[in-house]
């Protein structure tokens, strides 16, 4: 959800030290850059804001307008003026997969083409907003190999059948958002004979992952991180190996 920012980044970082070409396009820059509400300044002020209240709160707050601007109305009247422009334009046109899916679909032919890749296989991963949007990539691009979801919201049964790659999820128990819909994806993913495996992790809240927030939690963080490089070696590239008598 929020763009590109230091954690997106340092995840990045961590495939390409993993050995893979890694790329986390910049959904919300156009040929102009970042529109104001959006700068790396403001989504860190939003960030900082949501920071600030309980894990469980964060998905009511955000996603119920009203106590929203009840919650901002409790911070001086220019921050709160700047956080709610932010955290409206993340949550108006700027979460709408119709406009991102054709930009990563066209991330996959880049990293197709790419020199380093030299054809290789290409997978997603996401997280929250990009979870989702991972997912709604598995669902419209085929030429992905394989797609990763931590946290975000599942696709529709009628988009699951467009799903050619295999699939792993990781979720956290108190994400109801999130969690509630996830009886139906996988049944939507069986019907649609994908491999997959849709992991929820007990007393875990949503973006566990995201070491710089407080709702990290290193356990099921690191156990999720191991069975996404398990998946991606064993799918996108295996590598040969000799048994040892």
């Amino acid at each position: 959800m929020w763009g590109a920012d230091v954690h997106i980044r340092d995840v990045a970082e961590r495939f390409a030290a993993a050995g893979y070409v890694a790329l986390a396009p910049a959904l919300y820059s156009t040929g102009d850059g970042r529109p104001e509400a959006l700068s790396a300044e403001r989504v860190e002020e939003a960030k900082a804001f949501l920071n600030s209240l309980p894990p469980d709160q964060w998905m009511a707050v955000l996603g119920d307008e009203t106590r929203r601007s009840e919650t901002l109305g409790k911070l001086p009247k220019h921050r709160g003026a700047a956080v709610g422009e932010t955290l409206g334009t993340l949550f108006g046109g700027a979460r709408d997969p119709g406009r991102h899916v054709p930009v990563l679909r066209a991330a996959v032919s880049y990293l197709r083409a790419h020199p380093a890749c030299a054809g290789r296989l290409v997978g997603s991963v996401g997280f929250c907003m990009g979870g989702s949007l991972s997912a709604q990539l598995a669902c419209s691009e085929p030429e992905l190999s394989a797609a990763v979801v931590y946290y975000g919201s599942s696709p529709t049964p009628e988009q699951v059948k467009g799903t050619r790659c295999p699939l792993r999820g990781f979720y956290g128990q108190e994400d109801p958002a999130v969690v509630t819909g996830l009886p139906a994806f996988g049944e939507a993913l069986r019907e649609a004979g994908i491999d997959h495996e849709l992991r929820v992790y007990p007393d875990t809240p949503h973006a566990f992952f995201n070491d710089t927030r407080p709702s990290y939690r290193p356990e099921p963080a690191r156990d999720a991180w191991a069975r996404t490089l398990a998946f991606f070696a064993v799918v996108l590239g295996p590598v040969s190996s000799a048994e040892v008598a």
